[in-house]
C-alpha cells in the first residue's frame, strides 16, 4: 500500500481527506487547508486562478511527500492542489500527514505546505474588480 496521495486536481473535497489519511499506527493526523481569501493587501478578491506544468509538479510534490515520511517516520502524507478559477472561501490546497505522535504529524504538514509553496511549478492569478496580478511569476 502506498503511503501517499499526491494530485492536482479541478476540485477539493475536505471531507475525505480523514480516510484518507487514517491509519491504525497513527495517533494523530494533522490538516492544513489553503483557501482563497476575501481581500489581499486591502484590495478584495474576486477569485484567484491556478496553473501549472502538471508533470513537474506531480514530480516536485511526490520528492517532497518521500522526505516528509523518511523524516518523519510518517504513516501517510496527502499533498492536493487545484487548479482552475476558484472563487473566494473555496479550498485551494489541501495537505496532511498521519504519524503516531502528534509532533511528527504536525512539523511535516508544516513542512509539505511551506515547500510546496516554495518549489512546486503552480501559479496563481489573483482578479480584482479592475485588474489581475499574476502573483509570482515561478516557484
Amino acid at each position: 500500500m502506498d503511503k501517499k496521495i499526491i494530485e492536482i486536481v479541478d476540485h477539493i473535497d475536505t471531507s475525505q481527506v480523514f480516510s484518507e489519511l487514517s491509519d491504525s499506527k497513527s495517533g494523530g493526523i494533522c490538516v492544513f487547508v489553503g483557501t482563497v481569501r476575501e481581500f489581499t493587501q486591502g484590495e478584495e478578491v474576486i477569485s484567484l486562478e491556478f496553473e501549472t506544468y502538471k508533470k513537474m509538479a506531480l514530480k516536485e510534490m511526490n520528492k517532497i511527500a518521500i522526505t516528509a515520511i523518511d523524516k518523519w517516520q510518517l504513516n501517510k502524507v496527502i499533498i492536493r492542489h487545484a487548479v482552475g478559477v476558484k472563487k473566494v472561501e473555496a479550498p485551494v490546497v489541501i495537505v496532511g500527514a498521519s504519524s503516531a505522535h502528534r509532533d511528527a504529524c504536525f512539523e511535516a504538514c508544516r513542512y509539505l505546505i511551506d515547500t510546496l509553496k516554495e518549489t512546486v511549478p503552480i501559479w496563481k492569478k489573483e482578479y480584482f474588480e479592475n485588474k489581475t496580478v499574476w502573483v509570482s511569476a515561478h516557484p
